[in-house]
């Protein structure tokens, strides 16, 4: 089983040769287009250095052997890295990583996305992954935001009552509030200025603050199928001092036909995973970092990590 680690790079600014677009408005849109202008970058950066040192020309075959449709993918292993078992698609040059000012001229927020597949007992690690790749790539110590996206919950219904009460029912409170303890510990050390929660109506709110240690500062809605925030939402975070956000993230950001489309051997994919090879997604992480006093976004990315595992594999664990 390989773990792979797949990365934007940051899609704010252009790269060696092309410029990385951030894709559509909605998050999904945004993740997955970076991602393939990320996969095509590096493909061309490291091919043509490849190309450059030994004065060959001649398409190169990816990580399977085989060539794609248009006969262009330099091997996997030209424009991936491998360490242990972690593949990093692309390989990232931490070299060049880091912010330009201090910093204390940043507000940098991340937003952690658990899908339905990442088991509850693998979200400790899965968070200190997520955690380690953004300081890394960000070249910091520590975040201001932090704001977990648990799976199953979301704002759905023909107004924001319908969709307030049909949220009480929604995800697993038990596990929800395991997970936190988690980000409670994180802030606690300092890792984590403040936590915040997505799609938490009045009701779920309520039972959620009675329960936990460290109050979330924010609370995210996506009201796109129920037009308004609900009000008694709107009365509850007024009066628990929770900031009420509302965005346009996906319920699931990195399903799996989505990763094995972005990572698959077809025209489409960037000839990293198998045919019959099966993909399980893990996390994924979007962070922003905020230059204060200029009132910019100087680096904007993602990071997603997903399990794959071989027929092979597949056949051993039946």
């Amino acid at each position: 089983m390989t773990q792979i680690i797949l990365s934007t790079g940051n899609i704010i600014l252009g790269g060696p040769s092309i410029i990385r677009k951030p894709g559509g408005y909605r998050s999904n849109l945004e993740f997955t287009n970076s991602l393939r202008s990320n996969f095509a970058a590096a493909q061309q950066d490291y091919a043509a250095a490849l190309q450059n040192g030994n004065g060959n020309s001649q398409p190169q075959a990816n990580g399977n052997g085989d060539e794609n449709a248009g006969g262009s993918w330099p091997a996997t292993e030209v424009w991936t890295a491998k360490e242990g078992g972690t593949l990093y698609v692309p390989r990232i040059d931490w070299a060049s990583a880091g912010l330009q000012e201090d910093r204390a001229q940043y507000e940098i927020t991340v937003k952690l996305f658990f899908p339905p597949t990442a088991p509850v007992q693998k979200r400790g690690e899965y968070i200190k992954d997520a955690l380690q790749l953004v300081a890394k790539e960000l070249g910091v110590a520590d975040v201001d935001l932090l704001i977990i996206a648990f799976p199953g919950i979301s704002f759905e219904g023909d107004c924001e009552w319908e969709a307030d009460r049909k949220n009480a029912t929604m995800g697993d409170d038990e596990e929800e509030l395991a997970t936190w303890s988690l980000l409670e510990s994180l802030h606690e050390e300092g890792q984590i200025g403040k936590l915040g929660i997505a799609e938490f109506g009045s009701e779920k709110l309520r039972r959620f603050l009675d329960r936990v240690r460290v109050r979330p500062a924010v609370d995210q809605i996506n009201t796109k199928n129920c037009c308004n925030v609900p009000p008694p939402l709107t009365k509850l975070a007024s009066n628990e001092g929770i900031e009420l956000l509302t965005h346009n993230d996906p319920t699931d950001l990195i399903p799996a036909a989505t990763l094995r489309d972005l990572l698959g051997s077809d025209a489409q994919g960037a000839g990293v995973l198998d045919a019959e090879a099966a993909i399980v997604p893990a996390w994924a992480v979007k962070y922003t970092a905020f230059v204060k006093d200029r009132g910019v976004i100087e680096n904007k990315g993602y990071f997603a990590s997903a399990q794959a595992v071989t027929k092979e594999e597949k056949a051993a664990a039946a």
